[in-house]
């Protein structure tokens, strides 16, 4: 008498990539894999061997000859609720950046642009604007997603944006991890102080008894919010049941990531220009770090991010599109390319941070991110003959089938509802 039958087999894999935690290649290889889910979780992975005694006629059996098999993908840092565009400012600084020459031109720049178009939204305008991208990520094999607010700066619009978030894991087959950004900046129309004391006094008591978000987020930087005042908003933040992460290191080192580690954050990301010292102390404190290399190359970045003294202080880099009006950018398998290029990242280093370290990255690490029994049954086949080839194949979206929740969710290039 066998176990309990699979819903769904996927066997025959070329290549299937477990990406667990401690796997020498950072992938988990196995060759010809399989892999058998049930009741949305992953029942057993392996060979062949492994998952035949949980077939029965009632299973659907999937063949992935010549494909790769993985975890979806986890993209744990964007701004996807937003309204509007700013391709005109994109397309005038691809020929300079000169701020001078741009203002005198009348382009429109910067987050208060996006804030604009943002506050004035309906919902509904609202979430098809946003919903229209996330499709999009989900085609290309993102499974799980965090998205944050921060393009309204009051109480209304940050609370509208997270409330899409609702609607959009409602809807959509993705799971969201929503985090309340109302320290993107601060209001236009108040001062830094007046703002902060609202923000901490009125907003995020209100965004914490909502239950909308379970994170909270800052953007810590020259110009910006420094490290203790980034402290006062995030532990109070955390007092309402939403966990800090930080925006940290992007264009100067102001302590950021120090007090990620002291805080013990979800993850500190950007880090640019994070020194090796601070790179330890998060690592230490089992915070992961978040790459962005797709920001990187839309703004020309100065100082791209670097991963070799992450990894080689023990960090767990996890990565993301970081999608948003200045790097509208929905493809997980782009941003591959670009850190495997541009950052000089391996294919299989690139893979793990965008599976397994960005989950670390969302406290989520115990149930997605990996091809694990037990584990949320979250997985994609991708067209190609091997991993590598997400990296070396630009521009393509391999996605041939997602499973999420141990449901077809993708298939044939569409959305299955």
């Amino acid at each position: 008498m066998i176990k309990k039958a699979a819903d769904i087999v996927i066997e025959n894999a070329a290549q299937l990539l477990t990406c667990e935690k401690g796997a020498a290649d950072c992938v988990g290889l196995i060759k010809n894999g399989a892999v058998a889910v049930r009741d949305g979780l992953i029942a057993a992975v392996g060979g062949r061997d492994e998952v035949a005694p949980l077939i029965d006629t009632a299973t659907k059996v999937i063949d992935a000859s010549g494909k790769v098999v993985m975890p979806g993908f986890v993209d744990c840092h964007t701004h996807v609720v937003f309204g509007g565009t700013r391709v005109e400012e994109y397309c005038a600084r691809l020929e300079t950046d000169d701020l001078d020459e741009l203002k005198r031109r009348g382009v429109p720049m910067g987050i208060m642009v996006t804030l604009s178009a943002t506050r004035g939204l309906p919902v509904e305008e609202l979430y098809e604007q946003s919903a229209r991208r996330v499709r999009k990520m989900i085609l290309s094999g993102t499974t799980t997603l965090e998205s944050k607010s921060g393009y309204s700066l009051n109480i209304e619009g940050e609370m509208r944006q997270l409330e899409i978030n609702r609607m959009i894991a409602e809807k959509l087959p993705v799971d969201i991890s929503s985090t309340f950004l109302g320290a993107h900046g601060w209001a236009p129309e108040m001062e830094k102080e007046t703002y902060m004391d609202m923000l901490i006094g009125e907003m995020i008591p209100e965004v914490g008894r909502s239950g909308l978000a379970e994170a909270c987020d800052i953007w810590c930087d020259a110009g910006h919010y420094e490290k203790e005042e980034c402290r006062r908003i995030l532990e109070a933040g955390r007092e309402y049941g939403m966990e800090p992460k930080i925006h940290a290191g992007a264009y100067s080192y102001v302590g950021g990531e120090d007090l990620a580690a002291e805080m013990k954050m979800y993850s500190a990301d950007h880090l640019n220009y994070t020194p090796v010292e601070a790179l330890e102390k998060l690592a230490a404190a089992g915070v992961a770090g978040g790459g962005l290399p797709g920001i990187d190359f839309a703004v020309n970045h100065p100082l791209f991010f670097d991963p070799r003294p992450m990894f080689g202080a023990g960090l767990e880099l996890g990565m993301a599109t970081n999608c948003c009006p200045g790097c509208w950018c929905t493809s997980m398998p782009f941003i591959i390319s670009l850190a495997c290029r541009q950052h000089r990242m391996s294919p299989a280093r690139a893979l793990r941070a965008a599976t397994y370290g960005s989950a670390c990255a969302l406290k989520r690490n115990d149930r997605i991110g990996s091809i694990e029994a037990g584990k949320q049954a979250d997985i994609i086949i991708l067209d190609i003959p091997s991993y590598e080839d997400i990296a070396y194949r630009l521009g393509e979206n391999p996605v041939d089938t997602v499973v999420r929740h141990g449901k077809i969710s993708v298939r044939n290039g569409a959305i299955v509802v």
